[in-house]
C-alpha cells in the first residue's frame, strides 16, 4: 500500500496487454478465458494458492508464469492486474497494485463498504490508472437495449422499478457468511447488481431515502450481527420522485435455480429485463405498453465477459483514470444505508 509510485511508460497498443490475474477459481478463471480469447491481451502471470486452480488456469495459459502473491504479479512490468479474490481483499490488493502504477479490474464487491471503496477510487485517481469493476449485468444484450431506450423516453418519465436477484444455491465458500470478510451477505453479493443496474440505468440520480428490512433463516438481523442476510428488501427514494424496490436472497425456495429481473415502468410504458427458465445466463428483453409485450433480446448472448473486456478495450486506448469509477462509490454508500451503516 505504501510502496513508491513507479512511473509507467505509454504502452504501444499494438501489443497484447500484459495482465496479471490475482485469483484463479472459477469466475477468475472465466474472465482470463474471456480476456485470452478476445485476442487483446497475455496472461504474463497468475497468481493462485490453490494448487487445483492454478492447474486448470495453467491449461488456459501454459505460457503465464505462475507467481505465489500480488507481489510476485508486481514485479512482472504489467499494463494490468484482474483481482479475483475473497472480497475482504479486493480494497487492499486494489490499493497496492495502483500504487505500483498499474490499473485493476476486480471482482465485486470492490470493498466491503463505502469507505473502502471510496478509497481505492482516490488511489486510481491519484495514480491515474484505469479502475473496472466486474458489474457484468450492464453488459446482457437485454440491458444494452434497455438503457437508451430509456434514456430516449422510450417509456416516459420512469416513476418506478423493480428489481429481484434470487440465487436458489448460495454460496459455498465459508468466508461468504462471515460479515468481517464478506462485508455482508446477499445484499452486496447479489444487491450491489440491482443497486447498479437500477441507478446506471436512470442515469445516476441522486437516492434521498433508503429504507430495508434484512433476515437470516427466516430471523429479522439484530444491529451489528454476526451472522449475514440471506434475504433482503430494500427501497430507494430518488430526488425525482421515482422509487426502486429491490429484493434479493440465497436460497429461497423460488422453484427454480434463479429468478433475476429488473422491470422499469414509465408514463408510457414499461420495460424489462428477465431470465429464461430460471437461468444465469440466459436472459431476455421485453417492452411493455398496455396489455402488449414485445420482445427485444434474447439468448443467445455471450456476456459474461464483456466487462473485462471493455475494460480491456479502454485500457488498450488509455490507461488513465476514467471519472466514471465514483459510480462504485455511489453503489457502495446505498449498499450502506441498507445496511444501516
Amino acid at each position: 500500500m505504501n510502496a513508491p509510485m513507479v512511473e509507467r511508460p505509454a504502452r504501444n497498443s499494438l501489443r497484447p496487454l500484459r495482465l496479471g490475474f490475482l485469483g484463479a477459481g472459477w469466475i477468475g478463471r472465466h474472465r482470463m478465458k474471456a480476456l485470452l480469447d478476445s485476442d487483446l491481451v497475455e496472461a504474463a502471470a497468475i497468481a493462485e494458492t490453490s494448487p487445483e486452480c492454478m492447474q486448470e488456469a495453467a491449461m488456459l495459459a501454459p505460457e503465464a508464469r505462475q507467481v505465489d502473491s500480488l507481489a510476485g504479479l508486481l514485479e512482472q512490468h504489467l499494463d494490468g492486474i484482474v483481482i479475483a479474490t475473497p472480497s475482504a481483499l479486493h480494497a487492499e490488493q486494489a490499493l497496492q497494485a495502483l500504487a505500483h502504477g498499474v490499473s485493476v479490474f476486480c471482482q465485486k464487491p470492490l470493498g466491503r463498504d463505502g469507505a473502502e471503496t471510496q478509497a481505492v477510487v482516490e488511489a486510481a485517481r491519484a495514480a491515474d490508472r484505469l479502475l473496472g469493476v466486474d458489474l457484468s449485468y450492464r453488459y446482457t444484450e437485454a440491458m444494452r437495449r434497455i438503457r437508451p431506450l430509456i434514456a430516449d423516453g422510450g417509456i416516459g418519465h420512469v416513476y418506478a422499478a423493480d428489481l429481484v436477484f434470487h440465487n436458489a444455491y448460495g454460496p459455498d465458500k465459508p468466508w461468504f457468511y462471515d460479515p468481517a470478510l464478506s462485508g455482508g451477505g446477499c445484499v452486496i453479493d447479489l444487491g450491489v447488481h440491482l443497486v447498479d443496474l437500477a441507478l446506471w440505468t436512470l442515469g445516476y440520480p441522486q437516492v434521498s431515502e433508503v429504507s430495508s428490512q434484512l433476515f437470516c433463516e427466516g430471523c429479522p438481523l439484530p444491529p451489528d450481527p454476526d451472522k449475514v442476510e440471506d434475504f433482503a428488501t430494500a427501497t430507494l427514494t430518488l430526488q425525482t420522485g421515482a422509487v426502486i424496490r429491490l429484493t434479493c436472497s440465497w436460497r429461497l425456495h423460488a422453484g427454480r435455480d434463479a429468478e433475476i429481473r429488473a422491470e422499469f415502468y414509465g408514463t408510457k410504458g414499461g420495460a424489462a429485463l428477465r431470465n429464461v427458465a430460471g437461468s444465469f445466463y440466459d436472459f431476455r428483453a421485453e417492452l411493455y405498453r398496455g396489455t402488449s409485450s414485445e420482445t427485444l433480446a434474447g439468448p443467445p448472448d455471450e456476456w459474461g465477459g464483456q466487462a473485462a473486456i471493455d475494460w480491456a478495450m479502454r485500457l488498450i486506448q488509455d490507461n488513465g483514470y476514467d471519472p466514471q469509477a465514483e459510480q462504485f462509490v455511489t453503489v457502495a454508500r446505498v449498499l450502506d444505508r441498507i445496511y444501516g451503516r
